[in-house]
């Protein structure tokens, strides 16, 4: 790997987020790849009411939007799709895939668009054309001549569109299998878990309005301002509103301390430049790594002792009664859980757990929101019902500004899952497509990511087909990813850009290459539009407004039919081809089998959309009991031996997931490269070492040990004997072993590391 120790630039963060840089840097972004006019155009349409759904976040659009409904991650993901930069047949022919493995994330993106479908035959070093239907014989031939339906692997990406997704998994599951992995695997899914069993729904209680309505938000393992930055302006309305807020983060990141909305006042665009900052976290609470499970129950011990001295004066006995069940044996744990044990495991004082607690005590509602720093950790599952049982203690759920946020991170990725794309089935799900397209479904559960990895790994699978998505770049344990793509007999991707999993092939290995949702889907019947679901359960539409980078691209959902005609043949009746000439054909048959989705067309149509149905907004929780569930667990302790660091991953400013829009992360002062390792001041000098000195990182696990060399030390603000490093770059020293219990998540946010210099 090249030393980027000599291009690197460390300055101090800034003290505030968002502002004018924003504005300069999305503009930069736009202007430089779409030029002006077209960059104008898509800007004006972006999260508008019927105009193109962003590409990046699941952020969801407040009812009354701006001219400007987008943030800075959303402008660089708009440029990155609707770029003028294209690559075809001569770029291929003069780069070999070993050549295209050396570069960078950031290279490859930069180079432009897919213009055609491309083939990696077996023995080749180059990438060729193929045409259309020749790259769909060849796929449906390989997977009829499996063994059984399980040898072949569907991956997804929170990209997919509902409608894409819906026939996506229709297919797969219609061809025999339940091997449907995909990114929520890898991020929400211990989110899925805990909820569906703490209150019955695996999704937000709440809405945008009711960031407005709180008292308090408390913020957890996520960091807004890079990962959501649209979220900030809730923030900033709340605060406005005269809400606190409490910023639980090993990392004080400036997202969640100082904001200045980049968004026009009163239509004036240069309002920016005078606007003052918003303070947002009242409090920060630098946890150490893996330490939030501590923290919410040393706030949820406080409050209990603080019940006891003055009877009913911090819980909701009302609501605990009425609506709950489980609150002894929770009680039970927070008293067997001593002082000292929250203590040394969260890195907090006595002080800090008092001035939260108070907050929480002295709040009518409030709000909690968390994301990856949460769900990959061993005990994910368990952490997030805490935030729950904190919740239903305060009866902080079911009532203006009070309920629970889990962000999501890709623009679809909770509508993918609703439509089905999951490697099991709810009965209700299961019953609805048997009955609508009358044929028996898989009955095992399929493969979920980290299982999958392991069956192409061993040679159980064959064919790995993705729609959308990154996976080798997105997934833990790098060498094993590759190994297991490597040993598959077909790897597929359905991609707009290059990127890391298609120099990761199979034996053979196939691109084919699709429209991006800002560009307009012409089909038989007309010009098409696409929904999808934001992490709040709106539901709306997306249409595109750009001629298609090339003639040769097509859509998600007609290179999903095709494949089903292709592969199915005589088996199916179903019919493929006039869902791929009209949408609406797929949305009648969605609103008979997913539920929530009555008159879906007609509803979809209206300006801004429709909400999903959300029981637990209503305090009606449909658990088996009818009741939200206390879920009490034993306190995570994790043993840290001597010379040991415990690593978190995080993203830089510049990317959004695995895609790398630049090298500049403006909010940590870090500039000109990404092989960096973030420590505490005392153990760079306890372990040896000096600030910007390169270093190898090892991580440790029962498996054997893992190694990335040729990262920068960086001195910065996190808690003793912690340390930070970005993803993907720090994906190798992931365990595939590691997961979280009952998810499946890997724990890319807690894991064990040793640093020694380089060499």
């Amino acid at each position: 790997m090249k030393d980027e120790s000599a291009k690197l630039n460390i300055t101090p963060p800034p003290e505030t987020s968002a502002g004018i840089h924003a504005v300069t840097n999305a503009l930069r972004h736009l202007f430089g790849k779409m030029g002006v006019v077209r960059a104008t155009r898509g800007m004006l349409t972006l999260n508008q009411k019927g105009g193109i759904d962003c590409q990046s976040c699941a952020w969801p659009d407040p009812d009354h939007r701006t001219i400007n409904e987008f943030c800075e991650n959303g402008a660089k993901a708009l440029s990155d799709e609707a770029t003028r930069k294209k690559i075809g047949q001569e770029f291929f022919a003069s780069h070999s895939v070993d050549e295209l493995s050396s570069k960078t994330d950031h290279w490859l993106n930069q180079q432009g668009r897919l213009t055609e479908p491309l083939i990696l035959r077996e023995g080749s070093e180059y990438y060729e054309p193929i045409k259309w239907d020749d790259a769909i014989a060849l796929i449906a031939n390989k997977l009829n001549n499996l063994a059984s339906p399980d040898e072949a692997i569907f991956y997804t990406s929170g990209r997919t569109s509902n409608e894409a997704a819906f026939l996506y998994q229709l297919f797969v599951r219609r061809f025999g299998t339940n091997n449907l992995p995909d990114c929520s695997n890898m991020c929400h899914e211990s989110t899925s878990v805990a909820l569906a069993e703490s209150i019955g729904l695996g999704k937000a209680t709440i809405r945008l309005e009711d960031f407005e309505q709180t008292d308090l938000v408390i913020v957890i393992g996520q960091n807004p301002g890079t990962n959501a930055p649209r979220m900030l302006s809730s923030l900033a309305a709340a605060k406005k509103a005269g809400a606190k807020m409490i910023a639980i983060n090993p990392l004080p990141e400036v997202g969640l301390t100082s904001f200045v909305d980049p968004n026009p006042q009163h239509g004036n665009p240069f309002s920016v430049l005078g606007f003052r900052p918003a303070k947002l976290a009242d409090i920060h609470l630098p946890v150490r790594i893996g330490g939030d499970m501590a923290v919410l129950k040393g706030l949820m011990k406080f409050l209990l002792e603080r019940e006891r001295r003055v009877p009913n004066s911090t819980f909701d006995h009302e609501f605990i009664a009425a609506k709950t069940e489980g609150y002894d044996e929770l009680i039970a744990t927070l008293d067997e859980t001593s002082w000292d044990e929250i203590y040394t495991a969260s890195g907090l004082s006595r002080e800090q757990f008092e001035e939260a607690g108070e907050m929480i005590a002295a709040s009518n509602g409030f709000i909690t929101c968390w994301a990856m720093g949460v769900t990959q950790h061993v005990e994910a599952v368990a952490t997030i019902q805490d935030i729950v049982n904190l919740h239903l203690l305060r009866g902080a759920i079911g009532k203006p500004g009070a309920g629970l946020c889990p962000v999501r991170g890709h623009s679809n990725v909770q509508g993918d899952r609703t439509m089905g794309i999951w490697e099991k089935m709810t009965p209700v799900f299961r019953d609805n497509l048997e009955r609508e397209f009358a044929f028996d479904t898989p009955e095992r559960d399929g493969l979920n990511t980290v299982e999958s990895i392991a069956s192409m790994r061993d040679g159980r699978a064959k064919v790995f087909f993705a729609m959308g998505g990154n996976f080798a770049a997105a997934s833990p344990d790098t060498k094993a990813v590759s190994h297991a793509l490597q040993n598959c007999d077909l790897t597929v991707q359905v991609i707009t850009k290059l990127n890391r999993t298609a120099l990761t092939p199979g034996r053979t290995s196939i691109i084919l290459p699709c429209l991006g949702r800002s560009e307009i889907d012409r089909q038989a019947s007309g010009d098409q539009f696409v929904s999808t679901e934001s992490t709040m359960l709106n539901v709306q539409m997306s249409k595109g407004i750009f001629e298609p980078a090339s003639d040769l691209l097509q859509s998600e959902i007609r290179i999903v039919c095709q494949l089903a005609k292709a592969t199915l043949g005589d088996e199916s009746e179903i019919d493929w081809d006039g869902f791929a000439a009209d949408y609406d054909r797929i949305r009648d048959t969605i609103e008979r089998v997913v539920p929530g989705f009555d008159d879906y067309n007609e509803r979809v149509r209206v300006p801004g959309g429709f909400y999903l149905p959300n029981p637990p907004r209503e305090r009606n929780f449909p658990t088996a009991s009818g009741k939200a569930h206390f879920r009490p667990s034993v306190l995570e302790k994790i043993d840290l031996p001597p010379g040991r660091l415990l690593m978190t991953t995080i993203r830089s400013h510049d990317q959004f997931n695995t895609t790398i829009y630049g090298l500049d992360d403006r909010y940590r002062g870090i500039d000109g490269g990404r092989h960096v390792i973030f420590m505490n001041e005392a153990d760079i000098a306890k372990h040896g070492l000096s600030d910007r000195q390169l270093v190898d990182i090892t991580s440790h696990f029962d498996d054997g040990e893992r190694s990335v060399s040729g990262f920068t030390v960086v001195e910065y603000k996190i808690p003793a004997g912690c340390c930070a490093a970005y993803f993907p770059e720090a994906n190798p020293l992931i365990p595939l072993g590691s997961r979280a219990k009952r998810s499946f998540t890997p724990t890319s946010k807690c894991v064990v590391v040793s640093v020694r210099p380089a060499g």
